[in-house]
């Protein structure tokens, strides 16, 4: 990120406070006049108007004075927006002036982020963070919990609770359910429990965090524990930076039970259909061997972006004598001491895998079919995050609700320009590292444009690797490296397009996941699979993100092209944040609110 973004200067707070209040109130006037024309003008020829559903009810962002005249003209007259103010004292860095603003429409209230450069907007945020007369029970609001006087009949909170758990699927349906129970699952679930809306949470494991308890053994979190919180409950201040699965699987499995979630494990859903002339969805799942109808009014997918295994079909794939599985099947090197283990895959599972193999006593080999953008963990933590998620952060005054607005606030049509730099300088100050990998035969890149890991995974997901050690083990020849493409599998191992054959007792494929519609042609049919199209990227027409250009993840926390289906996940930074949006618009819906659609994305690419 840059200084001018993320970090701007005090020293010249009163003339910024000046700009910001001057340029607030002409555009409030303009929107009071429903002359969107005059508040389109107000914005720079190259500016960018991000909109988490506060206007559009939808996940969007326009651009320049044409696209916002066009997305106001539109929405103006629903939204009745005003009351337009600055929630703290703006700053100006190189001819950047960046204020935070509250501000409220006819049904909602919300924050923002402006930055403005010569008297007119560049880049433009506004966020739904509550619906009036549905505001969630906390602060102020928080429930009693004792109930003083006498009352013979009374209920304890548990059987409240247990009453609760016992009818809603049964005696009475939710309003929502949710197919998948981890992180974005139980992030989304605690939201909706907090607005009010009936939510089961369907999940396969037998308890929540199994599915992170499953994983390989070596198994970390790569992102900062200042990235990683859950709504509502933090992780505590001792919470290690890079937490093993194990125990973010108790932490999620804690979290469930606290926030009081209907969370249904031991549970599988066997198909799903709409009911048009019911208005409702009927999900079958099969919970703990009973098969239960459940009749939601809203269906969210929250299976997440690594739940649906990308498994090759390689030649001779049925004729090799050892064990092969993929990445998400396997259970860590304990098995393999002494074995002959071939990954085919160079991102990170793959290198999680080849390292802990080496550790137990494999012989391991990777295999690199293509290139691999390579960061190692310390200068990713110091330029990537650390001006928003770190100690160094919460001591400037950037906790993470802030964090995560700068960074919404930031459109993802210029994002690279303000990756590149960090990238650049993260080559400078590791060029031994990099040369080193490079003189080991491994094939590096830094993202189509130089814009590094986390435009690669806002674009595709994958392609990456975040080194806590797997790369020096590379350089030292410890984890073995073949780079080339797989011809076919032999009885007795793997054979690459120029002839090299590699012997195996394992072959794991650590060959990525699929698009999560795949488990829409699974529960629904094939056909609303490809209705809904390809979920997650950017249309950035980069490797694996084909054009056209959509400015917002495609499919993600929003209307999708199949009425009252959802997809929601991402790391535990997307759940925790977009997961707001989400729940609001799934409120809205149970309450009855009107909702109208702006700008909902088309459908360009099935996602098969």
């Amino acid at each position: 990120m840059s200084e001018t973004l993320e970090r701007p200067s005090a020293g010249t707070a009163s003339a910024a406070r000046a700009k910001a209040e001057a340029w607030l109130s002409d555009f409030e006037a303009a929107l009071a006049a429903k002359d969107a024309g005059k508040a389109a003008s107000m914005f720079a020829a190259t500016s960018f108007w991000r909109d988490l559903i506060a206007f559009t009810w939808n996940i969007k962002t326009v651009e320049n004075p044409d696209g916002i005249k066009e997305m106001l003209t539109a929405v103006l007259d629903g939204v009745k927006p005003r009351n337009f103010q600055l929630s703290e004292e703006p700053s100006e860095e190189g001819g950047v002036a960046t204020g935070f603003f509250t501000f409220e429409t006819d049904v909602a209230r919300g924050e923002g982020v402006m930055r403005l450069k010569d008297g007119k907007a560049w880049t433009f945020l506004t966020a739904m963070t509550e619906l009036k007369g549905f505001e969630e029970p906390m602060s102020e609001r928080r429930p009693m919990g004792a109930e003083h006087g006498s009352d013979p009949n009374r209920k304890s909170w548990l059987e409240k609770r247990e009453a609760e758990a016992r009818d809603l699927g049964y005696g009475t349906q939710p309003f929502t359910v949710i197919i998948g129970g981890g992180q974005g699952g139980i992030a989304l679930a605690a939201r909706l429990r907090q607005l009010g809306v009936p939510t089961i949470v369907v999940e396969k494991n037998d308890k929540p965090g199994d599915s992170w308890r499953k994983r390989y053994k070596s198994l970390c979190l790569h992102d900062p524990v200042w990235y990683d919180h859950l709504p509502y409950i933090q992780f505590p201040k001792n919470w290690p930076v890079f937490a093993p699965k194990d125990k973010i699987g108790d932490w999620l499995e804690m979290y469930a039970r606290v926030m009081e979630l209907n969370y249904w494990s031991k549970t599988t859903a066997r198909s799903a259909r709409y009911d048009e002339a019911k208005g409702e969805w009927e999900v079958v799942v099969d919970r703990d061997g009973e098969e239960v109808t459940l009749r939601p009014k809203e269906l969210v997918f929250a299976t997440g972006m690594s739940a649906k295994p990308n498994m090759p079909k390689f030649p001779g794939m049925d004729r090799f004598k050892g064990e092969q599985q993929h990445s998400s099947q396997h259970p860590g090197p304990d098995a393999y001491k002494g074995k002959t283990v071939v990954v085919v895959g160079s991102n990170n599972s793959a290198h999680d895998i080849c390292a802990a193999l080496y550790e137990a006593g494999a012989d391991v080999t990777m295999v690199q079919r293509s290139t691999t953008h390579i960061v190692r963990s310390d200068p990713l933590m110091e330029y990537g995050l650390g001006d928003l998620y770190s100690e160094r952060a919460l001591k400037a005054g950037i906790d993470t609700h802030k964090a995560d607005m700068i960074f919404a606030s930031i459109p993802y049509r210029i994002l690279h320009e303000f990756q590149i730099p960090i990238y650049d300088k993260i080559r400078e100050v590791d060029k031994a590292f990099y040369d080193a990998l490079e003189k080991a035969g491994f094939q590096l890149d830094f993202g189509a444009d130089g814009s590094g890991l986390f435009m690669k995974y806002l674009r595709r997901g994958s392609g990456y690797y975040i080194d806590v050690g797997a790369s020096q083990l590379i350089i030292d020849g410890k984890i073995k490296l073949k780079a080339g493409q797989v011809e076919e599998i032999t009885e007795t191992g793997v054979k690459l397009a120029d002839g090299t054959e590699l012997p195996a007792d394992l072959i794991v494929y650590a060959t990525g996941y699929g698009s999560m519609n795949g488990w829409v042609a699974d529960l629904v049919s094939q056909e609303a699979a490809d209705k809904v199209g390809k979920v997650w990227g950017l249309g950035s027409d980069t490797p694996k993100d084909p054009g056209p250009w959509e400015g917002e993840q495609r499919n993600m926390w929003k209307p999708t092209q199949v009425e009252h289906l959802w997809f929601h996940g991402g790391n535990l930074h997307q759940s925790r944040h977009y997961s707001l949006y989400l729940a609001l618009q799934l409120k809205a819906r149970m309450e009855g609110i009107a909702t109208p659609v702006w700008g909902q994305q088309e459908t360009h690419h099935l996602g098969r």
